[in-house]
């Protein structure tokens, strides 16, 4: 009577130890194979983690550019149908302002935009010459925009632009907001490691 309770018990304990081992097998298949998954080769998520997001930068926040100081005195959020950017207006200790656009195209590309003091010619040919270099037309359009904190604009209208580069790479953007004078600066793309950011809210 004994030898066949024994039996049983034996034949149950090692059903649960081999339910327990399949288990344990099936967690650990589960995991490799998540940290195996196929990832994005150009992902900033750990850059966005050691450098900042430029993707949420709100009026108040810190940027360093390349060494260079500034405070997000405000931003403007485009839109061109399904195409967003946004564009910061950056100011430093001494009043110098830049501008900082922020788009996924769909990498993140940063740009610096300097706003042009002399007279530029007016947009519209395919090339245009200015200082010593040649810019051809890249794309214009027209696109909507919301204004936050202070960036001088209206809290929302619409902006005529026209985008220009040379063969060095300099850019050369137009903009008109709402029928005003076009407004020409000069901009240079950034890399990931040039921004910096450090929220107000930190």
């Amino acid at each position: 009577m004994i030898l066949p309770i024994l039996i049983l018990l034996v034949a149950l304990v090692a059903v649960v130890i081999a339910l327990v081992l399949r288990g344990r097998r099936s967690q650990r298949g589960g995991s490799d194979h998540g940290e195996r998954g196929p990832k994005d080769p150009f992902d900033t998520a750990d850059q966005d983690t050691l450098r900042g997001d430029p993707r949420s930068l709100t009026a108040g926040d810190i940027v360093e550019v390349r060494g260079m100081s500034y405070t997000v005195r405000g931003t403007l959020r485009l839109s061109e149908g399904s195409w967003r950017w946004s564009e910061h207006l950056l100011d430093d200790a001494k009043g110098t302002q830049v501008w900082l656009g922020v788009e996924e195209d769909p990498d993140l590309v940063l740009t610096q935009w300097t706003p042009v003091e002399t007279e530029v010619p007016t947009p519209g040919p395919a090339k245009l010459g200015f200082g010593e270099r040649e810019f051809r037309s890249e794309e214009s359009g027209t696109a909507r925009f919301r204004s936050e904190a202070t960036t001088g604009l209206d809290e929302s209208g619409s902006v005529r632009y026209h985008d220009y580069e040379a063969s060095d790479g300099t850019m050369l953007g137009f903009e008109s907001f709402d029928g005003a004078d076009w407004e020409a600066t000069l901009g240079e793309e950034l890399t990931r490691y040039d921004v910096r950011i450090y929220p107000a809210s930190a």
